[in-house]
């Protein structure tokens, strides 16, 4: 295994440029063992930078690892525990009291050693060394110590005495015995002149100390010399030390008397700032305090002269303050001026703008809303222009008193909202009566008689059958275009007052970076930072946008009510007006949602929101009422066919719901009503199979069924694919059903017969033994083909067209479909027969009255006479 200081140099140190000088095993003392390695390390930069450092062994492996650091300077401490006594125990003051014991006496005394010489050599002895021998420090040794050194010594030269030799020592021996190889037998001649060889050694090595034994007394004497002159220069050394120690003493003497001199200047300087700091910063013009104390608001320029004031009186109010200064008499009146200057304003302000909020709130209706023909909204814009002026006013009390100021806004929105309510109440009138067709003559009349043309035209509001379908389309082009002017109207109206109240009640980011009237625009810091309140802007998104959402509800409380009354009359102007109501609010909504001023406008889309969740209720319901419409429409027993009514009813609204959606940016809605309308008609449809009709129920559902499909092909509603594809498929269905029920008359004994014969082939009868039953001989069968001449079926087929076109719809014009598909079915049957015979009664040479040249003829010629 390496040594542990080889490690610890290639691990620990040479990564970090440092030199290893000393370390000690040990783990902390009074507690488990867990070894750890403290260094003393030096780096190799300059100057020189001694470290103390502990070090773990890393649990897998020979590695270490540094766990803990300290500058050698900030060891004030060594205790060595004992000084006579062998002890492992040992204590450092670093940061704290670090207590350890170490592996072993000789490690612990090394490393004491090394920060000792360290201490005296680079740290000026600032560290104390107690309960440390001065013998381990100086690293001399103790009588014992001696003893055992030199008895570990001569237990050393006595192993000594049987190393094994050297291989440069076996080579000189081996070397020896082969040049006196001759007389290595005689034992005692070899010996003898080795001993001979070895006395001249001995002789050369004495003349050579007796030599150098003059040049050692020389070299002494050097020495002696040496020492004296230390000694020389040590006394010289000690006699410039006290020199130097009185004129140490002089210097601090003098440092003194400076410092002294200069802490005053310091304080005299200090104290003139503060004075200059005071009477500048708490000193308010007689102006500004006759400003604040009329508190007149009358005129701008009295406005401009109190925003100086109360800024002025906010930079003096605000200004920090020692506590020991507001126990100095003139500094404690004035803040009391302060103080009565500023309830004094807040109290003429608070009590103006509350009465310009009551004097708008109670003020009349503009002439040319109340007069007007034209839906226009009520502009705010001048009540707007007088108030934004107070808005720095605003922001200084809601800085100066929070609390005041959070009444405001209350009191604001509660005198606005009667205003508002009147305002609204006149806007919806008129938008109610243009909607339902109310002119000017009703105008004319006057308020007091407007309930009475209201009443008057009522019933135009249930047009909805009205067999008029130009007034019917007058009035479904009408509600679009009022709702949209009302929508239009109402825009700039909720913006412009949700845009005024952000500004002037500070409810908004926006409002503290805008410059206000007659004040310079906010800066980041300094005085005029206080005035607009930074630290009083709401900061979380609720905050933003709840807050100003609240306040215009209560402003415009009477808002939603009117725009669900005004839905409810556009509702019945007809049936279907709830669809021209979602998509128009359908779009308004997305386009304001849209627009870059949505945020400006987030409380009407609020309101919006509310009353197109009412127009998606109003369109369900009358999606509901047309479905039981049709679910439960009943058809007259004497009905002759044709389209039936609740058909006609679904398509009427389908040409109104797609030319309304036209435009539509959304209709989930409409195709979710489309697939619920049609499933109603497919339904209503199917019932017919149990009405008791006139004509064949098949022929009622085959042309209902066709009328459908084209309807939906023509139109093209994605949606209704699968509805498309099943009325196709129906209508195929009640045609083929409709032909083979009619084609069975022409030839209906031979029907019969055949249906007879395959009956018997499916019970197990042989075909070529069918002849010989008695039912379906040859004889049977000659007597039925008798019956059915060439000029007989085409007669029969004749009558057939007749009844057919007699009963089918002409609007459909099915009658060319159907006659070709009978034609074909026709075609079938007699091929059918035909195969029949050969296969049943084989060789009898019975054959049908007409072939199939004849029967083609039959039909073409049918046709040509019906053109």
């Amino acid at each position: 295994m390496a040594c542990p200081w080889i490690l610890l140099e290639k691990d620990v140190f040479n990564p970090q440029n440092e030199r290893l000088l000393e370390i000690v095993h040990v783990w902390t003392t009074g507690k488990k063992r867990k070894n750890s390695v403290l260094c003393v390390a030096v780096a190799a930069s300059r100057p020189i930078q001694l470290f103390l450092e502990k070090v773990k062994k890393m649990d897998r492996g020979d590695q270490f690892k540094m766990t803990k650091r300290w500058p050698l300077k900030d060891l004030k401490l060594v205790d060595g525990k004992t000084v006579n006594q062998e002890c492992l125990d040992f204590e450092l003051q670093l940061d704290k009291v670090y207590k350890w014991t170490a592996v072993s006496l000789d490690e612990k005394t090394a490393f004491l050693r090394c920060l000792w010489k360290l201490n005296r050599r680079y740290l000026c002895s600032s560290i104390v060394f107690v309960r440390v021998a001065s013998c381990m420090l100086e690293g001399k040794q103790s009588l014992q110590e001696v003893r055992n050194a030199s008895a570990a010594a001569g237990d050393q030269a006595e192993h000594s005495a049987y190393q094994e030799m050297t291989p440069k020592e076996t080579a000189d021996m081996l070397k020896l015995m082969e040049e006196y190889e001759p007389k290595i037998n005689n034992s005692m001649a070899f010996a003898e002149k080795l001993s001979k060889d070895l006395q001249v050694l001995d002789e050369a090595n004495l003349q050579a100390i007796i030599s150098s034994e003059k040049q050692v007394t020389q070299l002494m004497g050097f020495i002696d010399q040496a020492l004296a002159e230390v000694a020389k220069v040590e006394e010289t050394l000690q006699v410039y030390d006290e020199l130097l120690g009185s004129v140490k003493q002089q210097m601090d003497h003098i440092h003194q008397g400076n410092s002294l001199l200069h802490r005053m200047d310091s304080n005299q300087e200090k104290l003139m700032n503060e004075m200059l700091f005071l009477t500048s910063n708490l000193d308010l013009s007689e102006q500004h305090r006759q400003v604040l104390s009329q508190g007149d608001l009358s005129s701008p320029s009295q406005v401009k002269a109190c925003i100086e004031a109360a800024e002025a009186l906010s930079s003096c109010m605000n200004v920090q303050l020692q506590p020991g200064y507001r126990k100095l008499q003139a500094i404690a009146e004035q803040l009391i001026m302060f103080e009565t200057l500023k309830q004094n304003f807040e109290n003429s302000f608070i009590s103006h703008i509350t009465n310009l909020f009551e004097l708008q709130g109670s003020g009349p209706i503009p002439a040319q809303t109340q007069q007007a023909s034209k839906l226009m909204s009520p502009a705010h814009g001048p009540y707007h222009e007088d108030l934004i002026t107070y808005t720095p006013l605003m922001a200084w009390l809601k800085k100066a008193n929070p609390i005041l100021f959070h009444d405001l806004p209350k009191v604001y929105a509660r005198n606005l909202s009667r205003l508002y309510e009147r305002e609204m109440k006149a806007f919806f009138e008129l938008a109610r009566m243009l909607l339902l067709g109310q002119t000017k003559a009703c105008l004319q009349d006057g308020p007091d008689k407007q309930v009475a043309c209201e009443s008057r035209q009522q019933p135009r509001v249930c047009a909805a059958d009205s067999a008029e379908g130009e007034e019917d389309e007058l009035d479904r082009g009408n509600v679009v275009k009022v709702l949209e002017q009302v929508l239009t109207e109402l825009q700039p109206l909720c913006i412009a007052e949700q845009r005024f109240i952000e500004k002037f009640f500070m409810l908004s980011p926006e409002a503290a970076e805008q410059e206000g009237p007659g004040l310079p625009a906010p800066s980041k810091g300094g005085k005029d930072a206080f005035f607009w309140g930074e630290s009083h802007w709401p900061k979380t998104k609720t905050q933003l946008d709840q807050h100003p959402t609240q306040l215009l509800a209560e402003i415009f409380s009477s808002l939603e009510p009117e725009l669900r009354g005004f839905l409810d009359v556009c509702n019945k102007v007809h049936q279907f007006s709830c669809l021209q109501v979602l998509v128009t609010l359908n779009n308004h909504v997305l386009e304001m949602q849209g627009s870059p001023s949505a945020s400006s406008c987030s409380f009407l889309n609020m309101v919006l929101s509310n009353i197109r969740l009412l127009a998606k209720n109003n369109f369900n319901k009358c999606i509901g009422v047309l479905c039981k419409e049709i679910e439960e429409a009943k058809v007259p027993s004497k009905t002759k066919g044709g389209i039936l009514p609740f058909v006609s009813r679904f398509e009427q609204f389908v040409d109104f719901s797609e030319d309304v959606f036209r435009w539509a940016q959304r209709r989930d809605d409409l195709d979710k009503a489309h697939t619920r309308v049609v499933g109603s008609v497919f339904s209503s449809i199917n019932s017919l199979a149990s009405a008791n009709l006139k004509v064949n129920t098949d022929m009622v559902m085959m042309e209902n069924f066709h009328h459908v499909h084209s309807f939906l092909c023509q139109k093209k509603i994605c949606c209704l694919g699968s509805k498309r594809r099943e009325a196709k498929q129906r209508y195929r269905e009640h045609l083929e059903r409709y032909v083979i029920k009619y084609l069975g008359q022409p030839l209906e004994k031979l029907n019969h017969f055949f249906e007879g014969v395959k009956a018997r082939v499916a019970q197990g009868v042989k075909e070529e033994e069918v002849s010989f039953q008695l039912a379906y001989s040859k004889q049977e069968l000659r007597k039925v083909i008798e019956k059915y001449p060439g000029r007989e079926v085409k007669r029969a087929l004749e009558a057939l067209y007749r009844k057919i076109h007699k009963y089918l719809s002409p609007e459909e014009n099915l009658l060319p479909v159907v006659w070709r598909a009978m034609e074909q079915e026709f075609i079938r049957q007699y091929q059918e027969f035909e195969n029949l015979i050969q296969r049943c009664y084989p060789g009898s040479g019975i054959t049908m009255d007409f072939t199939m040249e004849d029967l083609l003829n039959y039909f073409i010629s049918i046709t040509q006479a019906s053109m």
